[in-house]
């Protein structure tokens, strides 16, 4: 389970440079009146290519909890980029909980699959119906010009691409420009299933 602890606030929202994005193409004018709307579609879009590329764009905290784990010696993270791990606690099968010290485990910094390293044999496993619970940071930073700039064009081009066919209810699910798939193409983690196929 992943759950999104804090979120982008408002301030760190590139309106401004959605807008002169619009009006590149349209003489979009620059009065306030949308910025509350130019913010939906900025993070609508946001989530898009985060779910796109399993990455966390701008920073922020999430706690991922497991049950069990798979490898003794490491946990996968589910989003990248991690940069700082902020707690590891053991939850029992009541709730009681005991934070792991920082010197039995270590951040293995990847760009698609970062993990959570024993420094020793192996990590502390949850007891059956209890939990590992792993609280970190994520993302490239905390400003929208932190991102890498092929990004940045990315959910700037999929806001405008929202914003410009908001009334077309005939766009099927999941759609997304072949721009924005293109900019985001290198981000995205590679997987080769048994077959060799990319999945």
């Amino acid at each position: 389970m992943l759950i999104e602890e804090t979120n982008v606030p408002d301030a760190a929202l590139p309106v401004d440079a959605l807008k002169a994005h619009l009006r590149l193409g349209s003489g979009f004018g620059q009065d306030t009146v949308q910025d509350g709307v130019l913010a939906g579609f900025l993070r609508a879009a946001l989530a898009a290519v985060e779910a796109r590329t399993g990455k966390a764009l701008m920073a922020r905290e999430f706690t991922q909890s497991v049950g069990e784990l798979r490898g003794a010696e490491a946990l996968n993270l589910a989003v990248a980029p991690v940069t700082v791990i902020a707690s590891v606690t053991l939850v029992s099968r009541d709730g009681a909980e005991q934070t792991v010290s920082p010197d039995i485990y270590w951040l293995e910094r990847d760009g698609h699959t970062p993990k959570l390293r024993a420094a020793a044999a192996c990590l502390p496993g949850p007891e059956r119906g209890g939990a590992l619970r792993v609280r970190f940071l994520a993302g490239f930073g905390a400003e929208f010009d932190d991102l890498p700039a092929d990004l940045r064009q990315a959910v700037l081009m999929l806001a405008a691409h929202y914003y410009e066919y908001r009334h077309d209810t005939a766009l099927s699910d999941g759609c997304m420009p072949f721009g924005v798939s293109s900019l985001i193409e290198r981000f995205r983690n590679l997987r080769i299933g048994l077959s060799g196929a990319r999945t």
